[in-house]
């Protein structure tokens, strides 16, 4: 069976039409093929949904994703509508996604659409599914072997599960399909190990933030901002996309603020919306007031303060990119890879080969509660249950080594 090209069909949020207004014709794309009056009332209650999570783009983009593939699967695979999928649909497409032809498979990400002359134009180079980058040689990986992580299909659940009932809600269908699925999956494998938490050593932390000083002695109106940076993302456990100005929210330096008993918190509006104050320590606060003197601004915040918390070096305004800030914390990984290469600390080059920016999240979490209180570790890191601190609590496991450590293999009679 000869498999068509598939082509994009949300554009980014600028130019999504405002779904709850308009109706399905009006709401229709201008950009793509001609569709069916059955397409269009799927793509029109689609665009419903995203656009109630227009309040965070990355939750936009990665719920965009997800239910495109769905769409694409049924239109140009299946010859289906959204109406028309059952249980078993779910679990052809989710099999269509564990293993797509490698035509819908891209090897970088892309955008959707260009504009030219006004009009926005289809990308003939995007693709719904992506391979990601072998983190440790550097190189893409092969369409032929391209496999979502268990993670990825948990989330793809997830995400289709919300869709089906946002149309529930929206009273077009009567019944999820993905809720028959998920109890009896045969997609997602279950594990009695607790995955071990992709952090650095501090070790390879020492090295990342001495090469990151060296960057900022020498040239420190490029590299002062990278080094607070990097004290926050590990300091105050805080996501990269806590860093920069977004929908929700624009980081401000007023955004440390003190108690009444002049203690400072920083206050940081977060994954899924949500607020939390978050401890800085003396450590962080000399952090933050090296990088101020930098900036020629006072010691410390002041109430109301504007100044953004991370602001752009060329131009005015906040830093809007994560990608801009993985970017600055990715070099400072490769040279610190490349320092210890030098030092022929092999094994551990490699495994900050692997490395991303995340882990500096992980790392700063799993320190702690080796020494603070989980309660407390939890309130900071903006964790919704325990259960995901406890995570980072690794005791048991080396407990369970040292008593393992000394075992026999080869046996003597005398043992016996």
């Amino acid at each position: 069976m000869s498999v068509k090209q598939p082509i994009p069909i949300f554009d980014n949020l600028e130019y999504l039409p405002d779904a709850f207004r308009l109706s399905a014709n009006e709401a229709a794309p201008k950009h793509s093929h001609e569709l069916s009056e059955a397409q269009a009332q799927d793509y029109y209650y689609t665009a419903r949904f995203l656009l109630s999570y227009k309040g965070s783009s990355a939750t936009f983009n990665a719920y965009r994703r997800e239910v495109e593939r769905l769409l694409q699967w049924l239109w140009q695979i299946e010859n289906l509508n959204l109406p028309d999928v059952k249980r078993e649909h779910i679990e052809q497409f989710m099999e269509f996604c564990i293993a797509p032809p490698e035509t819908w498979i891209g090897n970088k990400n892309v955008a959707r659409f260009k504009s030219k002359n006004g009009l926005r134009l289809i990308n003939p180079d995007w693709r719904p599914f992506v391979t990601p980058s072998n983190k440790a040689t550097g190189t893409k990986i092969n369409a032929k072997q391209y496999s979502p992580s268990q993670k990825a299909i948990q989330s793809s659940f997830a995400i289709l599960s919300s869709f089906f009932n946002f149309l529930i809600q929206e009273e077009w269908l009567s019944a999820n399909p993905v809720a028959l699925v998920r109890q009896k999956s045969r997609f997602i494998q279950k594990s009695q190990n607790q995955e071990p938490i992709r952090r650095i050593s501090n070790y390879q932390w020492d090295e990342v933030i001495r090469i990151a000083e060296k960057l900022a002695q020498n040239d420190p109106q490029q590299h002062e901002r990278t080094l607070f940076i990097l004290n926050c993302l590990l300091g105050m456990y805080l996501r990269v996309s806590e860093l920069v100005a977004d929908e929700r929210s624009t980081p401000l330096m007023s955004d440390f603020r003190t108690d009444s008993d002049r203690n400072w918190w920083f206050h940081v509006v977060g994954k899924g919306n949500k607020s939390r104050m978050v401890t800085v320590s003396n450590d962080m606060l000399n952090a933050l007031k090296r990088y101020r003197g930098h900036l020629n601004l006072t010691p410390l915040p002041y109430p109301g303060e504007q100044t953004p918390l991370v602001s752009k070096i060329h131009g005015q305004g906040p830093v809007t990119s994560t990608r801009q800030i993985r970017n600055l914390i990715q070099k400072c990984f490769d040279l610190a890879y490349e320092s210890l290469v030098q030092k022929g600390q092999e094994q551990d080059a490699a495994e900050l080969k692997a490395a991303t920016v995340h882990w500096l999240r992980h790392t700063g979490i799993s320190e702690d509660v080796k020494i603070r209180p989980r309660e407390h570790v939890k309130e900071d890191a903006g964790h919704s249950s325990m259960a995901t601190t406890d995570k980072y609590i690794d005791s048991e496991l080396r407990e369970r080594h040292a008593s393992a450590i000394n075992k026999k293999i080869h046996r003597h009679a005398e043992d016996a």
